[in-house]
């Protein structure tokens, strides 16, 4: 074998080592953006379950509360706004916009929630109500279910951005363009824990 074959030979097994490599760190960033686009479709299923769950609140605290339509409103009005956003985000749990307007408008659907929980405390025969306590048992449940699938969300979102960030795999993220994901974070400290519906 001439030095020319060998120089060729050599030259070919390490071209197919970097097209190795290259397909490699294209598949498991594949694998890693599609974990993390399941984790929020798992948030999601929990988001759809508390916005059902909010008309029913609003309509058996409306029997009760009725001058305080203000309240009640609002709290429809941020359900509304926070289906729209999560509709916008879970098209696309990648898109950093989408995310931030879904935190947005979630902030602010909790801190109606908020209000209609304190305000109802003042009303002992909507405490009392079978139907409220059962709604808010079951929007306490999804609360804690929304946040265990923020976390495994946010989990999967590390590790993605992590791979797509260290060398050599940050190149073929650019090449690809494989841009950075979003970690759901909830920016007011208030709004890290779940809405107080005691109905003690």
């Amino acid at each position: 074998m001439s030095g020319a074959a060998a120089g060729l030979l050599v030259l070919t097994g390490v071209c197919i080592l970097i097209l190795l490599a290259v397909v490699g760190a294209y598949n498991k960033l594949v694998t890693l953006r599609n974990r993390f686009k399941n984790a929020f479709a798992q948030i999601d299923v929990q988001l759809k379950r508390r916005y059902d769950l909010i008309p029913n609140l609003v309509e058996t605290a409306k029997g009760y509360m009725g001058h305080e339509r203000a309240t009640l409103e609002a709290v429809i009005q941020a359900r509304n706004q926070a289906v729209s956003a999560g509709k916008a985000a879970a098209q696309n749990p990648a898109d950093g916009g989408a995310m931030a307007g879904l935190v947005g408008a979630e902030g602010v659907l909790s801190g109606a929630l908020g209000r209609l929980f304190a305000l109802s405390e003042a009303y002992p025969d909507l405490k009392a109500n079978q139907n409220m306590m059962q709604l808010t048992e079951e929007l306490t449940s999804t609360e804690n279910r929304i946040s265990f699938a923020r976390q495994a969300y946010n989990d999967a979102v590390t590790i993605y951005n992590t791979a797509r960030e260290v060398f050599p795999t940050v190149i073929i993220a650019g090449m690809f363009n494989f841009a950075s994901a979003v970690l759901f974070e909830v920016a007011d400290s208030t709004q890290k824990e779940a809405p107080k519906v005691s109905f003690s």
